[in-house]
């Protein structure tokens, strides 16, 4: 993707204030784009944005009036905020559950229903949204985020048969582990709930079912959504771009 791909566009990253947010506002901006940087961190918002030379916003999306707040005429939207609880499911805390899918189901829904007007008025728009190897498989434990992950796949693709007519692409970009550090906190409390090193909780417990034993950067996801809003993905729509390390190989 050239610096000009982006010129002149609009892009609204949530949870860009860390992680695949701060990562993909990076890599927009570094393609001309305008960038917004939704965050319920205020300072890693503006810390983000000042990097970048876009606009902090700060928002917790779980919190649906603030989603209706947010200024929505944009070119890009990146669905990216969420979080993820263990559990079984016969203990699963309700309330956990409710914020889990209000988070990463019903705010990409209400944010991209009041982005394709601007999208639709400008003959073109890309709506790309960071799902996950748990939008296309189930692992124990984590009902809400798999439930949740399975609902983006599903409005993902309706938005893109609605899209199309208009110049508006919609998919799915689906990591393995990235390293975060929501993902490096984990690996340091499953080596000591273990009794293992950390490189071997990748690779024997959050990497089993995978075929290459490593964690994605950032930035690899990053390229993939820069990809997405590039000439060269124009007939790219209503699918699943699977970056697990040969995870649903099997």
């Amino acid at each position: 993707m050239s610096a000009k791909d982006l010129q002149g566009r609009r892009a609204l990253v949530t949870g860009g204030g860390s992680g695949i947010g701060r990562a993909v506002a990076a890599r927009l901006a570094e393609a001309g784009a305008e960038v917004v940087v939704v965050d319920r961190d205020a300072a890693a918002a503006e810390e983000v944005a000042r990097t970048v030379g876009g606009t902090p916003v700060t928002a917790d999306l779980s919190d649906l009036a603030a989603v209706d707040r947010l200024d929505v005429d944009v070119d890009v939207l990146v669905n990216n905020a969420g979080f993820q609880h263990v559990s079984p499911v016969h203990e699963f805390p309700v309330e956990v559950f409710s914020t889990i899918q209000r988070l990463m189901v019903e705010a990409p829904f209400r944010l991209v229903r009041r982005a394709l007007p601007h999208m639709y008025g400008r003959g073109w728009g890309r709506v790309v949204n960071i799902s996950s190897v748990h939008g296309l498989r189930a692992s124990a434990y984590k009902v809400a985020y798999v439930t949740a992950k399975h609902g983006l796949e599903g409005l993902s693709k309706v938005v893109a048969l609605e899209g199309a007519p208009h110049g508006v692409t919609s998919n799915c970009v689906n990591p393995a582990y990235v390293r975060t550090p929501l993902v490096e906190g984990q690996i340091a409390d499953q080596a000591r709930t273990h009794g293992i090193s950390e490189e071997e909780v990748v690779e024997q417990v959050m990497l089993a079912p995978a075929a290459l034993k490593r964690l994605i950067e950032p930035a690899e996801v990053a390229d993939a959504v820069a990809w997405l809003c590039s000439p060269a993905a124009t007939s790219v729509t209503g699918t699943s771009l699977v970056m697990d390390g040969g995870w649903t190989a099997h």
